[in-house]
């Protein structure tokens, strides 16, 4: 049996999608990397039986009791299943359950906790560190979820049990997104470079990318500022859409995922192949166009950045309206030598394939 610990520190990367987006969730396939931006979660046993969160990038801290967190876990979870259980239609607008702004570390513990028989006896302190990017593509909700689940289950002496953590995140990700692909909390968690795709029986088949190919360090990514809608709602935006016209859609989808095919194999090759990866990249990025999730703010800088010699895309959900899109990948020799970059995006120097969650410290 493990035992309890008094504190301990995990951390979780966070992920771009390089190729997928949007087709994953209609069972095409993604390519999506872990990257070396990560939440940190610091948790220490309480003698009380009380739970208190601090974020310090939102200034805010809040207390609660258990009973608390299981009772609003429970009404996020009614919440989702009114919308997606089996007798819905999925193509509902999803918007989350409102709550404190702690409410997803609070659901994180919930779905946690409420794996087990008995109500916790001891209370938890979570600090919560992110240089991830809110609500940006970047894949904050699953590592916050799976941080703060793995850093419980080791301070009440839960043990490890990565296939539990899995099922955790993607509870946490649907209270969040409506309907997640299921491809976020497999790379916070697994780490590195990844190929994932629904098989027939609807689950998410996950291949390691082991590449040498010098032209994943060319890929850059950009932060363009938060989009106007979340998640959810760009996924039930462009299902709707789907559903309306299926074969046009189809087709669409059947070009992001020729792109995505395209790059597994370049990626797994040797050749240094600069215009053909611009050419993938242009490709999936005028399907994301016609799907409708980049604003025309963003269009415009991507075509000062394809008249430049490079090429850009949306990597995550993209947006609606306004003036950002989220993660932007970018291809280009000498990316700071574009012109155009609007004083708000704002370079990531990351590292694409970092490690996946992981214990910091504990004691």
């Amino acid at each position: 049996m493990p035992e309890t610990v008094r504190q301990t520190v995990v951390s979780a990367p966070g992920k771009v999608i390089l190729m997928g987006e949007h087709a994953a969730v209609y069972g095409h396939p993604a390519v999506v990397a872990a990257i070396d931006l990560r939440l940190r979660v610091t948790a220490t046993a309480r003698e009380d039986d009380r739970v208190a969160v601090d974020l310090p990038e939102l200034e805010h801290t809040g207390h609660t009791s258990w009973e608390n967190v299981l009772a609003y876990t429970g009404a996020c979870r009614d919440h989702w299943h009114a919308l997606f259980g089996p007798d819905c239609g999925s193509s509902s607008e999803y918007s989350p359950l409102p709550g404190p702004p702690e409410r997803l570390v609070l659901i994180a513990l919930g779905e946690t906790v409420g794996l087990g028989d008995d109500m916790p006896q001891r209370g938890i302190d979570l600090r919560i560190d992110s240089k991830l990017p809110l609500g940006s593509g970047f894949g904050s909700s699953a590592a916050l979820a799976a941080g703060v689940a793995a850093a419980y289950m080791k301070v009440a002496g839960r043990g490890e049990d990565t296939d539990l953590l899995h099922r955790i995140a993607l509870e946490v990700e649907r209270r969040q997104h409506g309907d997640p692909s299921g491809v976020d909390n497999n790379a916070v968690i697994r780490g590195g470079l990844l190929w994932a795709q629904r098989d027939d029986d609807g689950e998410l088949a996950l291949e390691p990318i082991r590449t040498t190919s010098p032209l994943l360090s060319r890929l850059h990514v950009f932060h363009s500022g938060n989009p106007a809608e979340p998640t959810g709602v760009l996924v039930s935006a462009v299902r709707r859409r789907v559903e309306r016209a299926r074969k046009q859609f189809r087709a669409v989808l059947e070009r992001i995922d020729s792109a995505t095919h395209e790059l597994k194999t370049l990626l797994l090759g040797d050749e240094d192949e600069p215009s053909r990866l611009i050419a993938l990249i242009k490709q999936a990025e005028s399907a994301l166009e016609e799907l409708g999730v980049v604003p025309d703010a963003v269009k415009r800088i991507i075509r000062r950045i394809e008249a430049a010699g490079g090429a850009a895309k949306i990597s995550g959900a993209g947006a609606l309206t306004g003036d950002a899109g989220g993660s932007i990948l970018v291809y280009h020799p000498e990316p700071e030598s574009i012109r155009g970059f609007p004083s708000g995006w704002l370079p990531l120097p990351v590292r694409l394939g970092s490690d996946g969650l992981r214990s910091e410290k504990t004691a």
